[in-house]
């Protein structure tokens, strides 16, 4: 965990203006200075930078932040990374890591590994770079597919000539361990002499997947002519995880913010493509369904985001895997949509024959997560029969429950309602949200808003302070360090809880309660945090309910009666010793 004291003594070395400065162009408005927002697309500047009170604010899209949640949400940098990069700027030595030495060693020996993967890596595109420039037929292909040299250059597409061993002309050791490690050669039998090594990338266009710093972590290769696969993507290794990289959100990070949305398509030509046609706010998933965390990536750069997907059956399959994924970080400040296109078509084609004017027609005319939550729900169900209904209802209601709280929410169950002929009040007593006595509708989200009660004695303090800071991660950077050593150092699962929460700060910086609950998930306490925030939210537990609203001073006053209550057990239980001897 980075102490607190040190961030404020680092930001009070930072100047916001020159790191904010570095990506936006500011010019003297006032006391601020003023520019295009860097979050979202706009033509008058709305993007305010104070240098007294060292922050940002968007007057368009609300972002706003310091120096760190800058470098944060602009270059999509881990939490630490991003201190990290702030204190190397200023020469302010990054504080002790309390970890263990031997987890220290192995975690800069991980370091090392990754740096040196991503070397071998990019040679490895110069390599096929170079061999582009060099197959007449491979350079054929990318023209006949529309494509310029200028493209080709912009996203580094190379070529991977026929052959076994091609990139042994690139590296001086053919048979180094890190051309396997890297998924560039593929081995067969045991070391020593008698092992084959091939490469895994032959005769196919090669596209380097990079990270959002820019670095080389993979590659996807795709067949000139007729072959199976029909695309080839590295295999996973320690610096490439198809789980969470993105195809082109490293060079789609200016577009994407100049359109005001991300499109996420499902193969690395559309992508390219599109942007040829001028959409450059595309990016791919790799060969694999969305996940939450390609979301919760996407978002860092963008609040709006538009899955695009072909109209048949795989479709509408990979849609609802999308929108999985895409429920828990729904907020009412993002935008989430579905673009469904004629199954004879995918993005490029459709460009190509209907031009762009009619794709970003298409965009606008996307089907909102809401909508396509309850058409998921009912796909092919009968709504004019109660049974339908009845079953639409029950598929929808997990669908539901993974929306975060708010506005959005509410909406939707007033929408369900209606498509299941139901008055929202009596869905909302069978889901359970309200009693059948009249009680108070659900507000923020679907939770019951109980008398302020969130310090209650009914379950035990620590109960209380892990789902305060589960539903409030923020608050953990404003406890002191020795409120952080209380906490993590606490027996059971709740201090399991703790530490695990203040590695995740450290990481990944603070995030909402529907964002922590797939975080936590594997965990092996995970059931029990998972109980203290549901059981609330579905009213099970209503004299201990902890409102999302706690502050910190009823978080401290709950800390303060769990180590009270610590001691008085400590203490009855030596007063028990002493009385039976």
């Amino acid at each position: 965990m980075i102490p607190a004291g040190f961030l404020q003594d680092l930001l009070s070395r930072v100047d916001i203006v020159d790191v904010v400065g570095r990506h936006v162009q500011l010019k003297k408005g006032g006391v601020n200075l003023m520019g295009l927002c860097p979050f979202h697309g706009e033509k008058s500047p709305s993007f305010s930078v104070s240098p007294a009170k060292q922050f940002y604010y968007c007057f368009g899209c609300g972002a706003s932040g310091d120096a760190v949640k800058f470098l944060v949400e602009f270059s999509g940098m881990g939490f630490r990374e991003a201190v990290t990069d702030l204190a190397q700027q200023v020469g302010l030595p990054m504080p002790e890591d309390d970890t263990d030495p031997a987890e220290r060693e192995r975690a800069v020996q991980a370091k090392a590994r990754q740096l040196s993967l991503t070397e071998v890596l990019d040679k490895a595109a110069g390599h096929y770079r170079h061999a582009l420039k060099a197959s007449p037929r491979a350079i054929d292909y990318l023209k006949r597919r529309g494509l310029t040299g200028q493209v080709a250059a912009r996203f580094g597409m190379g070529y991977a000539p026929e052959g076994w061993r091609s990139l042994a002309s690139a590296f001086a050791r053919y048979d180094d361990p890190l051309l396997a490690e890297a998924g560039l050669v593929i081995t067969q039998g045991d070391e020593g002499p008698e092992q084959k090594r091939y490469d895994r990338f032959r005769d196919r266009i090669m596209f380097p997947i990079r990270s959002v710093k820019g670095e080389v972590i993979g590659f996807g290769g795709r067949v000139l002519d007729s072959g199976e696969p029909k695309y080839l993507n590295s295999p996973e290794t320690p610096v490439f995880s198809k789980g969470r990289e993105l195809y082109g959100l490293f060079e789609a990070r200016q577009a994407l913010r100049e359109k005001g949305y991300v499109l996420v398509v499902e193969g690395y030509m559309d992508v390219v493509a599109l942007a040829q046609s001028g959409l450059g706010n595309a990016v791919a998933t790799l060969g694999t369904a969305c996940t939450a965390e390609h979301v919760q990536k996407i978002f860092r750069f963008t609040d709006s985001v538009v899955f695009s997907f072909d109209g048949d059956a795989a479709g509408r399959r990979a849609a609802g895997r999308a929108l999985e994924a895409a429920l828990p970080h729904a907020t009412d400040l993002r935008s989430v949509r579905f673009l469904f296109l004629p199954p004879e078509h995918d993005p490029d084609s459709f460009v190509r024959e209907r031009g762009v004017a009619a794709f970003e027609q298409a965009v606008a005319e996307a089907v909102p997560l809401s909508r396509q939550l309850i058409e998921q729900a009912a796909e092919d169900l009968d709504l004019a029969t109660a049974e339908g209904r009845a079953k639409m209802l029950a598929l929808a209601k997990p669908l539901w429950e993974a929306l975060p709280q708010g506005a959005l929410r509410d909406q939707v169950l007033t929408d369900l309602a209606e498509r299941g002929r139901m008055a929202a009040e009596d869905l909302q007593v069978r889901w359970g949200l309200r009693s059948k006595r009249g009680g108070r509708p659900p507000t923020g989200g679907g939770y019951l808003r109980r008398p302020p009660r969130s310090v209650s004695a009914a379950k035990g303090p620590w109960d209380q302070a892990a789902r305060v800071l589960l539903q409030r991660s923020e608050l953990w950077l404003d406890l002191t360090d020795e409120e952080h050593h209380r906490l993590t150092g606490t027996a059971g699962w709740h201090g399991q809880l703790f530490a695990w929460l203040d590695r995740y700060v450290a990481d990944q910086g603070t995030s909402p309660w529907p964002v922590l609950r797939q975080a936590v998930a594997g965990e092996a306490w995970a059931d029990a945090a998972l109980a203290l925030v549901d059981d609330a939210a579905r009213g099970l537990d209503a004299p201990a309910a902890v409102m999302p609203d706690a502050t910190l001073d009823e978080l401290k006053t709950l800390i303060a009666q769990a180590e009270s209550a610590v001691r008085q057990k400590a203490a009855a239980a030596e007063l028990a010793k002493i009385l039976t001897k």
